[in-house]
C-alpha cells in the first residue's frame, strides 16, 4: 500500500525540483513518514502534502546553488528508450516548462504544479501550503502571469514530431547543413548543460544557422568517433541519446517541436545529472575531469 504511492510522491517532487535524485529522496522520506504515521484516512493526500512541503524546503535551500551554477542549468532527464512507445507526451515535465518554473518562488511553483498537473482544488492546495484560500488563488494567478507568455505550445501530433526528429537525426549523422536548416525554426535555441564538467556551450545559442553549424561540427564526426544517436523520449518530448562505442552514455538531447519545426534543443551533458541512466562515457568530459587511466 505504501509503495504504491511512490510514483505519486516522485511525480510531485520531480515537477517541483527537476532533479531525479532529489525527487527520489523526497519520495522516500514522504513514504517513511506515511509508514510511521497513525490513523491516516487519505494516504495519497498525506503523501502529496509531505512531498510538496519537503520539495519547497529543498528549493529554498538550493536557490543559492542554482544561482552560482556553472553555465546553463537544465533538469535531470527522464528517458524512455523507445520514442515511438508513447502516443501522448507529457508537456508538464518537458525541459522547456520546467525551465519556466525556475522563475517562480517555491510556493508559486507548488501551486502551479498541484493545480495544473494534479488538478487539486484551492481548498486542498491552501491546506497543503498552510495558507489561506485567497493567498492560494493569488499565488496561482501570479505564477501563471509569469510563465504563460512563454509557455511551450508543442505540435499536437506525436507522429509528425517523431518524423521531424528522424529527419534531424539523419541530417546530424551525415553532417547535412541544409537538411538541418530545413527542420530548425529560424529562431531556434540550443541550450547545453555541462555543469563545468562536460564540454558544452557556455550560454544558449540562438538562430538556425549557428545551431546547424554547431551540430555539423559535433555530430558530423559520429562515424569517426564511433558514437551512435539513438531515438528516445526525453521528458515527454522526442529526442535522442548519444552513445559511445562501448555502450556508455555521452549525453541526451530533447527536441521541442512547434509550428512544424524544431524550436528548442536541450542537451544534458553534466555527468552528475546523467548517472541515474547508466554507465557514462568520458568522451564529452573536459580533460581535467576525465578519470585517470589505471596503471
Amino acid at each position: 500500500m505504501v509503495e504504491d504511492l511512490r510514483p505519486l510522491a516522485f511525480s510531485v517532487a520531480y515537477r517541483m525540483l527537476g532533479s531525479v535524485a532529489e525527487a527520489e529522496d523526497v519520495a522516500q522520506e514522504a513514504l517513511l513518514r506515511l509508514h510511521t504515521a497513525d490513523d491516516i484516512d487519505k494516504p495519497a493526500a498525506f503523501v502529496t502534502t509531505v512531498a510538496t512541503r519537503l520539495a519547497i524546503d529543498v528549493l529554498r535551500s538550493a536557490r543559492v546553488r542554482r544561482e552560482t551554477y556553472t553555465g546553463s542549468w537544465l533538469p535531470e532527464p527522464l528517458v524512455e528508450e523507445d520514442a515511438g512507445k508513447r502516443l501522448e507526451d507529457e508537456e508538464a515535465v518537458s525541459f522547456a516548462f520546467l525551465l519556466l518554473l525556475e522563475r517562480l518562488s517555491p510556493d508559486e511553483r507548488a501551486v502551479l504544479v498541484l493545480r495544473e498537473s494534479f488538478d487539486y482544488g484551492f481548498d486542498d492546495i491552501a491546506e497543503i501550503l498552510d495558507t489561506s484560500l485567497a493567498n492560494a488563488r493569488q499565488l496561482l494567478s501570479r505564477a501563471r502571469r509569469r510563465v504563460d507568455d512563454e509557455r511551450p505550445r508543442f505540435d499536437p501530433d506525436p507522429r509528425e514530431r517523431r518524423a521531424l526528429v528522424a529527419r534531424f537525426l539523419d541530417a546530424a549523422r551525415s553532417g547535412d547543413m541544409e537538411g538541418l536548416m530545413a527542420v530548425l525554426a529560424p529562431d531556434a535555441v540550443l541550450v547545453g548543460d555541462g555543469g563545468g564538467k562536460a564540454r558544452s556551450i557556455p550560454r544558449p545559442m540562438h538562430g538556425a544557422a549557428a545551431i546547424a553549424r554547431a551540430i555539423v561540427g559535433f555530430y558530423g564526426q559520429v562515424d569517426a568517433w564511433g558514437v551512435t544517436l539513438e531515438p528516445a523520449l526525453i521528458n515527454g518530448q522526442p529526442g535522442f541519446r548519444t552513445v559511445a562505442p562501448d555502450g556508455r552514455l555521452v549525453n541526451v538531447v530533447s527536441l521541442d517541436v512547434e509550428g512544424g519545426a524544431i524550436k528548442r534543443l536541450h542537451s544534458q551533458l553534466n555527468p552528475d545529472k546523467l548517472g541515474h541512466l547508466g554507465p557514462l562515457s568520458d568522451l564529452g568530459l573536459r580533460p581535467s575531469v576525465r578519470a585517470t587511466p589505471p596503471a
